[in-house]
């Protein structure tokens, strides 16, 4: 059990803690931690501070720390948490655009996410993550493939021959 604790608050502090307090628009939680402080520094017990700010023993042991540590200021923010998600190393990203980039195994036209996901080793989630950072769509490219027809260039060259003719005449005419 936590005995002698003794958080002193100054006039400053006590006046920025009220306007909390009072504050109708102040986020509830920013409201419970002046309500902590002052009650602390008004020599009520722990059982209750508890029961008047509705928070448990390890809230209001955490937030007569942090005032004591940080003062006023130190109740308005929230620590940083670490991500739930552990950042993929460099490496792994690297390897992941690189693979998109070239041609995907077997009879397929394109990279899926599943496919990538499975090749690598990584979830899928994470392989959509990489590409969208990098603004990488696999399943969107665009490939010109040349004909295999042996008289594809003569027939090209009529081609493009009348289009070009077509567009003379629409000139000569226009004038």
């Amino acid at each position: 059990m936590r005995t002698g604790i003794k958080v002193q608050v100054s006039a400053a502090d006590r006046v920025q803690l009220d306007a909390i307090v009072a504050d109708r628009n102040a986020p509830q939680k920013h409201v419970w931690r002046a309500q902590i402080v002052l009650l602390t520094a008004d020599g009520c017990g722990t059982a209750e501070i508890m029961r008047d700010a509705g928070v448990s023993k390890t809230a209001v042991w955490r937030w007569q720390e942090r005032f004591m540590t940080d003062g006023v200021a130190g109740l308005l923010r929230d620590k940083t948490r670490p991500s739930r998600i552990p950042p993929l190393d460099a490496q792994t990203v690297a390897r992941v655009v690189a693979a998109t980039q070239t041609d995907p195994p077997g009879e397929t036209t394109h990279w899926t996410a599943a496919a990538m996901a499975e090749v690598q080793g990584i979830s899928v989630s994470s392989v959509q993550r990489i590409w969208r950072q990098h603004g990488l769509q696999p399943h969107r490219t665009r490939l010109f493939k040349l004909s295999n027809d042996p008289q594809f260039a003569s027939k090209l060259q009529e081609i493009v021959g009348l289009y070009v003719e077509a567009g003379a005449c629409r000139r000569a005419l226009d004038r």
